[in-house]
């Protein structure tokens, strides 16, 4: 396997870009920006690497090939030619899932029966055997149809990227971690200034700005499927986990503070920020939006405010936003970034966004409504 890997890092529509910003920074020049997703070649070391660092991804897969298929017949034959051996074990756990779009192969149902068969085929030549038990490493296999073309491929992480493992507690309309990471990206904050969230809920941008400003691995914490694959050997892992020890600034000094009226949802972030190992560096505390207030100059608003959708109502959410418009313009030369479905933000706010990004927050179609301030100087408050 000294070949290059064909890989894919799969990810939220309108994140693309920010994850190939995050693929040349680990060093992969060699990429291809697709509709949800970010294409990258790599030695094996990459399936490591990518898991570990990939902050605004949702998955790291393994491509295995790509053909026409048009006829079950036609699936079967090209799926059966690929070198399934080279990555399962005899023992190996491999379900099959898939999706088709715009594909002649519609029924998703018959594409993973038929894909099972072939792979079952293929090791059956390979270990001489026909019936496999399926107890060891789980190499979770998609295959991807779209517009007649069939893509197979092999799920390295497991469970979704996001997944960081800090946050064990659920809350009501939870933003992923993914998005809060990619609107931290987004602000071009860095860590000599304040960031806050005066709408934290359970914690989760204030958390994924800590991690940022402080480098820290998403995934150091957490455990990966190709973790237990007998391909991808332990030292691989053993090399990327210590790059990401030698690499992580844990003495960085932060100025991060999350707020929210609900006491409830700041116990919550209180919880997730020590399992997250920031017990310094995140000022948590209970207050209302409307005073928020400060004398530094120069910091970051990033929030998740209430939609009116699945929390409160739209009207409350309305008064928010309106709220919003009073509270911020008074932090001088600060900079303000808002995530919400509303198409009348602007004007509930009273003023026109610098930009205006279209991202989604699960299924839900938002917009990350950006105010930059002026630009901060070069050197630390």
């Amino acid at each position: 396997m000294t070949s290059p890997l064909e890989l894919i890092a799969t990810c939220t529509f309108g994140l693309e870009s920010i994850v190939a910003a995050e693929l040349r920074a680990l060093g992969y020049e060699d990429l291809q920006v697709e509709r949800g997703r970010v294409r990258f070649a790599g030695p094996a070391g990459a399936i490591c690497r990518a898991n570990l660092w990939l902050r605004c991804a949702d998955r790291v897969l393994l491509q295995v090939g790509q053909f026409p298929a048009r006829s079950f017949d036609e699936l079967y034959d090209q799926a059966n030619a690929l070198p399934w051996a080279d990555w399962l074990s005899e023992d190996a756990l491999f379900p099959v899932i898939g999706k088709s779009v715009q594909s002649q192969l519609s029924s998703v149902p018959a594409c993973q029966g038929i894909v099972k068969k072939a792979v079952v085929d293929a090791l059956s030549g390979r270990y001489g055997r026909t019936q496999f038990e399926e107890t060891g490493a789980r190499h979770r296999i998609q295959v991807a149809l779209l517009k007649d073309t069939a893509t197979l491929t092999l799920d390295t992480s497991g469970d979704g990227l996001h997944r960081r493992g800090y946050r064990d507690v659920s809350a009501p309309a939870p933003l992923r971690e993914t998005l809060a990471a990619a609107m931290v990206y987004l602000s071009h904050w860095k860590p000599e200034f304040i960031l806050a969230d005066p709408c934290c809920g359970s914690g989760t941008i204030p958390i994924e700005a800590a991690m940022i400003g402080r480098n820290i691995a998403p995934g150091a914490q957490r455990s990966f499927d190709a973790f237990r694959w007998p391909t991808v050997p332990r030292e691989l892992w053993a090399e990327a986990l210590e790059e990401a020890d030698d690499l992580a600034r844990p003495g960085e000094r932060l100025r991060i503070w999350g707020s929210d009226i609900s006491p409830e949802a700041i116990e919550l972030s209180k919880h997730h920020a020590g399992r997250a190992g920031f017990e310094d560096g995140i000022d948590f505390e209970v207050r209302p939006l409307a005073d928020f207030k400060t004398h530094h100059k120069y910091g970051y608003v990033v929030c998740n405010p209430p939609y009116g959708e699945r929390l409160g109502d739209l009207q409350s959410a309305e008064a928010l936003y309106r709220e919003m418009g009073v509270v911020f313009p008074k932090l001088r030369d600060w900079s303000w970034l808002v995530l919400t479905p509303h198409e009348g933000f602007e004007a509930l706010f009273d003023a026109p966004a610098t930009h205006r990004r279209k991202l989604y927050n699960g299924a839900i179609k938002c917009w990350l409504y950006q105010f930059f301030g002026a630009r901060p100087p070069q050197h630390r408050e």
